[in-house]
């Protein structure tokens, strides 16, 4: 057994330690021979590397966050993974070893494997190109709709809004003359989007991906046998409500998004039914990212990586912005939701 298996493992709670070294003997502890090249790749939630294997070609290592999710957790976003692809759904799923193992650790860091996937953003403009992401979108509701997660998380007004809201409001990011503006309307919107869900009622909380936007689908032209979308990055995927994961394709006025929908739609319900009382939770949705995508940049910014590639964030123009963005936003939640006349709800 190689010495460095042999040395204490390390309890960890950043990545002040992972090392391009650290990187090449855990992957190397999977049974691969690496050639010693690692590329970082643009991630910040997780540290992601395509390292280089002799005589293959280079493998992906995602590295998770240490404290973030459970090993229960990260199973589940693996199974549900494999899940998608035993059924030919174009997913990039993680390397399994010889026991069909997934999830490994190395010197306190729990990591997996991925095949390196190529592909370019898929260009939203063209109607087909919606057509078909919503074929596949169908599929995969259509199987995450046969259970739900058992350990991870559900998307909903309290652990996207209000527990967001709340740990801003204690982290003392937010300037203290600015603070009652935040809290007002932060008040406001909640309450909005609350009424959305109550106009829903019930509705099925199913396994989604939680994070479709355009850079988390590769579109690959090689071919018939391999072209279209193929989805990516299922670290967030979470139970809710199935608009969720169509929402973030669309953008642009108005108009722009009822036509985009539609083409979405129209994919989608070869294979899925689509409850078309959540139109109404479009706009709801997308105030909850804004307030959760905030508090997230918060609880990260003691990561050395944050303070670099978002420089903007806890400055005062920042919060004048976003609070400026959040008035927007309950406008638009004051506004009819999108309708689609040639669907049948």
């Amino acid at each position: 057994m190689p010495q460095r298996l042999l040395e204490p493992i390390l309890k960890v709670t950043d990545y002040s330690l992972l090392s391009p070294d650290l990187v090449l003997d855990a992957v190397e502890s999977c049974g691969y021979l690496s050639d010693a090249r690692t590329l970082a790749l643009n991630s910040y939630e997780n540290r992601v590397y395509q390292v280089g294997i002799e005589d293959q070609l280079p493998i992906i290592a995602k590295f998770y966050r240490p404290c973030r999710w459970s090993d229960q957790q990260i199973q589940e976003e693996h199974d549900y993974s494999w899940q998608l692809k035993d059924i030919e759904i174009p997913v990039v799923a993680p390397l399994k070893d010889k026991d069909g193992k997934t999830l490994f650790e190395y010197k306190g860091y729990k990591f997996a494997l991925f095949p390196r996937q190529g592909g370019r953003t898929p260009e939203l403009d063209y109607g087909d190109t919606l057509v078909q992401i919503g074929r596949f979108l169908g599929r995969i509701h259509a199987m995450g709709e046969s259970k739900t997660f058992k350990h991870r998380p559900e998307i909903n007004v309290e652990t996207y809004g209000k527990q967001s809201v709340q740990w801003l409001l204690q982290s003392g990011f937010i300037e203290e003359y600015l603070r009652p503006s935040y809290e007002a309307i932060t008040q406001r919107v909640l309450e909005q989007v609350e009424q959305k869900f109550a106009e829903v009622g019930d509705y099925p909380r199913i396994r989604l991906h939680a994070d479709v936007h355009p850079s988390n689908i590769l579109w690959r032209d090689n071919g018939p046998n391999d072209s279209g979308p193929h989805f990516v990055d299922l670290d967030d995927c979470r139970n809710g409500p199935a608009v969720q994961d169509l929402w973030m394709l669309l953008s642009g006025s108005r108009n722009e998004m009822q036509v985009q929908l539609e083409d979405l739609l129209e994919g989608y319900e070869e294979f899925c039914h689509f409850d078309h009382r959540q139109l109404v939770l479009i706009e709801a949705l997308r105030s909850l990212r804004m307030m959760h995508y905030a508090a997230w940049l918060g609880r990260r910014w003691d990561d050395p990586a944050f303070p670099v590639n978002f420089p903007w964030f806890n400055t005062t123009k920042y919060w004048e912005e976003h609070i400026l963005t959040l008035k927007e936003q309950s406008s638009l939640l004051d506004e009819l939701p999108l309708s689609l006349n040639s669907f049948n709800s």
